[in-house]
């Protein structure tokens, strides 16, 4: 089972690390790493704000890829 420590380290009564445990990754995605200006990582959290469900980063870019690529297949 896989685990993450929460980068705020979150503790309990006994005062031991709260562990989320993360679900596996789907079999059919691939990690990206992906290097952004500044100026284009403000202006995607600027966008995400504007969602009702303040999407992750990632979430946010997967969105605008979607719909990119929805548009060109309309041209």
């Amino acid at each position: 089972m896989r685990s993450l420590i929460v980068s705020s380290c979150h503790y309990n009564a006994n005062i031991k690390m709260v562990l989320i445990h993360m679900a596996p990754p789907k079999k059919d995605t691939q990690a990206l790493t992906l290097r952004l200006s500044r100026s284009l990582i403000d202006a995607i959290d600027d966008r995400r704000r504007l969602e009702a469900d303040l999407p992750t980063r990632p979430e946010m870019i997967r969105r605008a890829l979607v719909q990119w690529l929805e548009s060109e297949d309309k041209k």
